[in-house]
């Protein structure tokens, strides 16, 4: 850790008094990273080290079912594989190494401080930790456990290959590594386990465990080498330890497996092991560790790996360059780009093959096929992001999703691995690749595209088909809605139909996006007809619903199979319920209309009807007063308090394009103040994301506020302006193009309203900019003015972007 000076030196003392890591103040972007922001309050992710979009991560696992808790007090282990930010159980962990000291008997007892009962369980061998010293960085982790007479882990990630650094107390003579293959993160099942001891320097091995939220069991491939021998070994399963035993077996219902790894210290007191894993086999495993964790052959030294893997990170970061920002919003904006550039992962291994979701091996040949996709979270940010500052990634990501349709037959919902969970609802795969299609990550396979989008949009994948797709089409395409039946089978844990009110919004916006790729493809037919979908959020519009607390009449309200609207058992319909809608109420989701602002705006009772209801979402005039603490105090619940709500939920995705329906709706100096409200939400501490980071959804949405533009619209292609947070940003686009972003009087700390713009010199009175606009780089500059014009710039009609799937 670096010496601080000034600011940073009083940020610094902060953090100590505090518990929480210090970072050095840097301009190293590798630096200015805080791995520990979003690590509690449930923004599920992990401190540990990951490469940019990398197919391994290594990060501690303590109780939780993400795998790390700031304020959890024993480590279990060191697992190798986890998810950044989702929010159900079954998230990785897989292979949990732990160095420890100790007595490991001749008949493979375990002698530790804790209860003996079952010494191979990593409840009980767990390990005290310190969070003084902890560093959380880019591509590099380390921790002090406290037990075992004081061990230093530090951790370091490739894209398929990592490296651990255990070094042991002076005056310890043995050190141990268990190597847990029967115990995963917090609720993830290991359903089989095999581990074998390679030789004395290597494990190897397999796990079998399920998917995100109980879904299809998948295998994962390991090995890890050592640095050195080990000189004693050993196995154990449920009956106990195994000395010298080299290959042990774990089931669903015997959890324990597992090897220990016994090293002489004598001078040298660490011990480094590099690890790989494959989702193809073992072969894979072994090759993605030859490639990445070696060099000539031998081990790559753990500092060599490190260096390596945050110049990786440094390249990556770099993209993007901020000026006039605070020590504190460096961090909180460098993490978060950083957690937007962990996933979709890299999913083939170093020889290009990769397990497809038919099951079957398949190749990428000079290209990289990533997996895991939250889609119902991505659409709405991150993948916008990635679009904009990772072109040529983002062209493997689109093709590995056409990839998967070609295996599947129907494209996914919620990819896990190599299998299709079907968590969430809605149709969150159309505008997602549709906007791949707008920023330009489809080019040569626009045709393959629409062909799997309008499969999916006009079709239903079979009973027999994992894919659940518009499982809702059947009555949505003869009707205009999803009915809502919580009676309807699911394969997986959601369909669209328990959600109907939801889903039907969602089919809409889908469709919405879909028709504007139809019409430049030239389907002009379809386009018209996908145009008309997109304006089915009226089929669910109740005119006689209303809030008598608030006094607001019209909202979105589910409807049933027999076409009549939702009534509850007991009593009237309440759009602060959670009857029908996913995550979130009526209140939330009536926003989700951005296609067709004008019919929105007319059902409502009109333009001032609806800025008052927009400005008592928001509670606008209250948050105005305390624009750094009114997030928390109007909006902020429990983190999964989804219903019974009426105001903006920041945790959660439903509403989170809803601050810029200001803009839309003439009013962009009220986006503004939302907008700085919720950045707030932001710091640099571990409760630092609002809810679920899901796969880098909220830290995209951070960057995008932060940088003064937002992809509002799904397909349009178009960035809503509003005031920047930093004075001046730079965007790297790939192919050596760059965008600048100038707002030379940006103040973090106050409310600015946009006073007017130049973009490439010329005056553009216009909240958006199309992306065609800008992919070649350019200008943009804002000026910022203390006070709101309501007549000033943005205000009229002809300003405002036109809704794609307004009535004719």
């Amino acid at each position: 850790m670096r010496e601080k000076t000034g600011v940073s030196r009083v940020l610094a003392m902060a953090c100590l008094l505090s518990g929480m890591p210090a970072l050095a103040a840097s301009t190293d972007p590798a630096l200015q990273v805080n791995t520990f922001i979003g690590t509690q309050d449930e923004g599920n992710t992990f401190p540990g080290a990951s490469a940019p979009f990398g197919m391994i991560q290594v990060s501690p696992i303590t109780e939780h079912y993400a795998g790390y808790r700031y304020d959890d007090r024993k480590i279990r282990g060191f697992g190798h594989s986890f998810v950044s930010g989702a929010g159900c159980w079954e998230q990785g962990g897989q292979v949990a190494t732990l160095p420890v000291t100790g007595r490991i008997g001749p008949g493979g007892d375990f002698d530790t401080d804790d209860a003996k009962a079952r010494p191979f369980d990593y409840k009980t061998y767990a390990a005290a930790y310190t969070h003084a010293g902890e560093v959380g960085q880019a591509g590099y982790y380390k921790v002090r456990l406290t037990d075992y007479n004081g061990i230093d882990v530090e951790a370091t990630a490739l894209t398929r290959a990592a490296a651990e650094r255990y070094t042991y107390a002076a005056n310890e003579k043995i050190g141990h590594v268990l190597v847990n293959v029967g115990q995963a993160n917090e609720k993830h099942e290991v359903v089989g386990s095999v581990i074998e001891v390679v030789g004395d320097r290597a494990v190897e091995g397999k796990l079998v465990t399920k998917s995100f939220c109980g879904g299809k069991q998948y295998t994962t491939w390991f090995r890890i080498e050592f640095d050195r021998p080990f000189q004693a070994f050993g196995t154990w399963d449920r009956e106990g330890g195994v000395p010298a035993g080299r290959h042990s077996v774990g089931t669903q219902w015997d959890v324990a497996n597992g090897a220990w790894l016994s090293f002489e210290l004598g001078g040298a007191r660490s011990v480094t092991a590099t690890s790989a894993i494959s989702h193809v086999d073992a072969e894979g495993a072994r090759r993605n560790l030859d490639a990445e964790g070696k060099r000539g052959g031998r081990l790559l030294a753990f500092d060599a790996m490190r260096a390596q893997a945050q110049a990786a990170w440094r390249k990556e970061l770099g993209v993007v360059r901020i000026e006039g920002a605070s020590a504190d919003d460096r961090v909180v904006f460098g993490t978060a780009l950083y957690h937007a550039f962990l996933q979709p992962m890299t999913g083939s291994d170093a020889d290009g093959r990769y397990r497809g979701y038919d099951d079957d091996i398949h190749i990428a040949e000079g290209w990289t096929y990533h997996e895991y996709f939250s889609l119902w979270d991505t659409y709405r940010t991150q993948n916008q992001l990635l679009a904009m500052l990772k072109p040529a990634r983002t062209r493997d990501i689109a093709r590995s999703m056409l990839a998967i349709h070609a295996q599947m037959g129907w494209l996914p919902r919620w990819g896990y691995a190599n299998f299709d969970t079907n968590i969430m609802t809605g149709d969150p795969v159309t505008p997602w690749l549709v906007d791949l299609w707008r920023f330009g990550a489809l080019q040569g396979r626009e045709r393959e595209a629409w062909q799997a989008l309008w499969q999916n949009a006009n079709g239903r994948p079979p009973a027999m088909s994992r894919a659940q797709g518009r499982a809702g089409n059947d009555t949505y395409l003869a009707q205009g809605f999803v009915p809502y039946d919580r009676a309807y089978p699911s394969k997986g844990m959601d369909v669209d139909q328990h959600h109907g009110g939801s889903a039907t919004l969602e089919y809409a916006l889908g469709d919405c996006a879909l028709s504007q790729m139809a019409t430049a493809l030239g389907e002009t037919g379809i386009a018209a007809t996908l145009r008309e979908r997109g304006r089915n959020w009226r089929m669910v519009w109740d005119a006689e619903v209303a809030d008598q607390a608030l006094g607001f009449r019209g909202f979105p309200r589910p409807r049933i199979e027999c076409g009549d609207f939702y009534v509850p058992t007991h009593g009237g319909y309440d759009p602060r319920s959670n009857h029908g809608f996913h995550e979130g109420t009526a209140w939330q989701y009536q926003w989700l209309v951005q296609q067709d602002v004008p019919g929105l705006v007319a059902a409502m009772g009109g333009i001032e009807q609806a800025r008052h209801r927009l400005d008592a979402f928001f509670a606008h005039d209250e948050l105005a007063k305390d624009v750094q603490g009114g997030a928390r105090k109007h909006w902020v619940v429990g983190p999964y308090s989804y219903y019974n709500q009426f105001r903006y939920n920041p945790n959660n995705e439903p509403d989170l394009h809803a601050p810029w329906m200001y803009t839309l709706l003439g009013q962009p100096w009220k986006t503004a103040t939302v907008v700085r409200a919720a950045q707030a939400l932001f710091t640099d501490a571990p409760n630092g994301v609002t809810g679920n980071d899901d796969l880098g959804t909220m830290s995209a949405w951070y960057v995008f506020s932060a940088i003064g533009l937002y992809p509002a619209v799904p397909g349009t292609g178009q960035l809503l302006l509003h005031a920047p947070r930093f004075p001046r940003v730079e965007l790297d686009l790939g192919d050596g193009e760059t965008l600048s972003i100038t707002a030379s009087m940006a103040n973090a700390g106050v409310v600015q309203a946009v006073d007017g713009v130049r973009i490439d010199g010329k005056s553009h009175p216009q909240t958006w900019v199309d992306w065609a606009m800008l992919r070649n780089g350019g200008n943009i500059v804002f000026t910022l003015a203390a006070r709101a014009d309501p007549k000033g710039w943005g205000t009229r009609p002809q300003d405002l972007p036109a809704s794609p799937c307004a009535a004719p």
